[in-house]
């Protein structure tokens, strides 16, 4: 059996990796289009979405009180709205014209004095309304920075207490590089490395057995004597080499690429990276990784053996993609892997809620060991469904 598999798999690995074109294309041209896409992603947004240091604010104020007008000047270019109206204002400030329009009530700091939040009153504290429009960069800073000066102005007012003011050495946020690494590996990772996965299978397995049966080569590869349960192994084991290859081609682009998408996020420590795992974490991934590609795979070929033509084969995969979409987008939502030990049953799932274990350092043996043992199950069951497919002539040649 040996023998027969290996020259099976020969044969195929050598049709696969024999040829640069479909080297370059299949397993190294995804990853460096992700890397470069995503780049370019980051950077488009983070121009986009990012304001310049030195940029000042245009901003009309109504009534701006004297006491204020120092504290606004600095961060604003303070214009009066005479001889303007409210919505003609309202009108610049929509059409990105203006940054924000603040309208202070009459005689506000007079209102501000006499206003007793401890006395119950039907007297309402003074508004302060600023209009601003939040599809514009700029407008929104401009807001926020207007609203964050006027908070601390009304603290200032009635300062009972302090909220993190300590030293400048004082670190408040004490979560750790690994804690902030999880939260993102475990929610975007998980549904990345299922989709590239499953591209990479995608682009190998309809070919290697429906193609082979559109160029009518399959028969050739029949008559000769070997078992076609061994023709089935052997492909199965090339392709899932293959279509590894292609996904972690895919993955290692993304996670080059990930600072540059998060630096659009100025909350985002951009500074997370792979390096915070260790040989534990990524032998169980590679472990997790291996028994995914082979449910792929084995599932790929059942419907490229059934399909006549490359091409049909690939009509067929589209309900399986949206399916595995979905799977991988679960790991999005919820605030950790699965407890219950069923869900490790469930081919894919049972792979994506590994993989939130592991970038979340909470990986469970006993999950992982439950989710290889069944998806090994279920690619035996594969093969075997694949071999009848090899028996039948009506399947094969499309009689």
């Amino acid at each position: 059996m040996k023998g027969t598999v290996f020259t099976i798999f020969k044969k195929e690995m050598f049709r696969f990796l024999g040829d640069r074109k479909i080297v370059f294309g299949t397993i190294l041209l995804p990853g460096i289009m992700i890397y470069f896409l995503y780049n370019f992603m980051g950077d488009a947004l983070s121009n986009q979405l990012s304001v310049e240091e030195d940029y000042k604010a245009s901003c009309y104020v109504e009534a701006l009180p004297q006491e204020l007008s120092g504290m606004l000047e600095q961060g604003f270019a303070i214009e009066e709205p005479s001889g303007k109206t409210p919505e003609e204002i309202k009108k610049s400030v929509r059409e990105k014209k203006t940054d924000l329009y603040i309208v202070f009530p009459e005689n506000f700091m007079q209102a501000v004095s006499e206003y007793d939040a401890g006395k119950e009153t039907e007297k309402k504290a003074p508004l302060v309304e600023i209009y601003y429009n939040s599809s514009e960069p700029s407008s929104t800073e401009a807001y926020s920075e207007a609203t964050m000066l006027l908070d601390a102005y009304e603290s200032q007012m009635a300062n009972k207490f302090d909220i993190n003011l300590g030293s400048g050495e004082a670190e408040y946020d004490l979560a750790t590089d690994e804690d902030s690494t999880a939260t993102y590996f475990s929610s975007m990772l998980p549904m990345l490395l299922l989709i590239f996965l499953f591209s990479g299978s995608l682009a190998v397995a309809p070919e290697s057995i429906a193609g082979e049966k559109e160029r009518g080569t399959i028969a050739t590869l029949l008559v000769t004597p070997v078992r076609r349960s061994h023709i089935v192994i052997g492909k199965i084991m090339a392709l899932s080499i293959t279509a590894m290859l292609s996904g972690i081609s895919s993955t290692i682009g993304t996670v080059l690429s990930l600072p540059s998408l998060m630096a659009v996020d100025n909350s985002v420590n951009t500074s997370i990276n792979g390096s915070v795992y260790g040989v534990r974490e990524y032998l169980l991934l590679a472990v997790v990784i291996i028994s995914t590609v082979l449910v792929l795979v084995t599932l790929l070929s059942i419907i490229s053996a059934y399909s006549k033509s490359i091409k049909e084969a690939q009509t067929f995969t589209m309900p399986v993609m949206i399916l595995v979409l979905l799977v991988g987008i679960t790991a999005m939502f919820g605030s950790g892997a699965k407890k219950e030990w069923y869900f490790y049953c469930i081919p894919c799932y049972n792979s994506v809620q590994d993989m939130i274990g592991i970038f979340q350092f909470q990986a469970d043996p006993v999950h992982i060991l439950l989710t290889v043992c069944s998806n090994i199950i279920f690619v035996l069951l594969g093969i075997f469904v694949v071999t009848k497919m090899f028996h039948s002539e009506k399947i094969l040649f499309n009689k």
